[in-house]
């Protein structure tokens, strides 16, 4: 079977106009221990910011979930004709990583689905459920499906939409995901199934994520030839020395068409701790939305900071800050959270 590259297909970039945004409504009390019920008011204000421009698909567990979910999103007056629920039940709340990766043929007007293999990042935490999405979502909406036959999280990866695909060395190339395969059999996968041409590797993650070092906790493109990457001002913290890296390989990087790209930093926030564990935060994992992108913050003193710079890069879209000190618990934020669906 010819693959998604060879048909002329790709991954678009996350501020390519989007059909909808998918994501699963969280539920599993063991990502969030006795915590759970303090992340709703602020993952509902992510999906009432979201439904105010473009259509909200929510994978719900069971119809007992429908109503409550349908009672709050209406007690915040969210746009409720832009939502649209689906009875397809999910192990966890992580819909960047288990849902669907939308590929388009623009000359062909088509658009269909990758389906990545998915074990919880390492067969850490049950996933069958999680598994089953993209083949439920695919013939919901009658999209064929390609499948790789490898092991693939949408957090793992970012696009410039014109060829460039960045990930990290630390999570793509781990023994837990696909040990068969070394580093140039992973890059062709990634060439010949997201589309691309060119493949950036960056090095480790940052503490406290369990993934393996996502790229959405580090560093993201925000247009064709910009990308923005955390750095730690702290030299005494664990994450000053591997951001420093990651920089100095980005600078060394070249895009799809042999130029440089432009690096902006953006800072971290500050530790964030609960129970004595470390936790994931990063405003690297915002979510860009139609009009608007969507950043965590953590009543850290570099919030307005982070915000202001995406400000400067995001002349085109609003800004959107929403507290996530309670849902980074669950070791993940805002575009953990999310999976686009671009438009045709």
């Amino acid at each position: 079977m010819q693959t998604p590259k060879e048909l002329g297909y790709y991954f678009p970039a996350e501020w390519h106009k989007h059909e909808s945004t998918w994501l699963s409504y969280p539920h599993n009390e063991n990502s969030w221990p006795d915590k759970i019920h303090t992340i709703f008011p602020f993952y509902n204000l992510f999906i009432k910011e979201l439904a105010k421009n473009e259509i909200v698909n929510i994978n719900i567990l069971n119809q007992k979930m429908l109503k409550n979910v349908e009672m709050e999103l209406n007690l915040i007056e969210v746009n409720l004709s832009n939502i649209r629920f689906h009875s397809f039940p999910t192990n966890d709340a992580w819909c960047r990583d288990h849902g669907p990766a939308f590929v388009i043929n623009k000359k062909e007007n088509k658009k269909a689905i990758v389906d990545w293999e998915y074990n919880a990042w390492g067969g850490k935490y049950p996933s069958e459920l999680d598994n089953k999405i993209p083949s439920l979502i695919a013939k919901e909406l009658d999209l064929f499906t390609f499948n790789p036959g490898i092991i693939m999280e949408g957090g793992s990866v970012d696009f410039n939409g014109k060829g460039t695909l960045i990930t990290t060395t630390s999570c793509l190339l781990n023994e837990n995901r696909n040990f068969n395969l070394n580093k140039a059999e992973i890059e062709e996968k990634l060439i010949n199934y997201y589309g691309v041409d060119n493949v950036i590797w960056l090095g480790d993650g940052i503490e406290g994520d369990d993934t393996d070092g996502h790229i959405d906790d580090i560093t993201r493109f925000i247009n064709e030839d910009t990308i923005i990457t955390v750095i730690e001002e702290n030299k005494r913290d664990k994450n000053y020395h591997p951001l420093q890296e990651n920089l100095k390989l980005l600078t060394k990087a070249r895009l799809e068409n042999g130029k440089q790209m432009n690096i902006v930093e953006l800072p971290m926030p500050d530790e964030v701790v609960w129970e004595d564990q470390r936790l994931p935060a990063s405003y690297a994992n915002f979510y860009i939305a139609n009009e608007s992108v969507i950043v965590p913050i953590f009543n850290s003193k570099n919030d307005n900071k982070a915000i202001y710079i995406l400000e400067e890069c995001f002349k085109d879209r609003k800004i959107i800050g929403i507290d996530s000190t309670e849902i980074i618990w669950g070791l993940g934020s805002f575009h953990c959270l999310s999976q686009q669906e671009p438009k045709l």
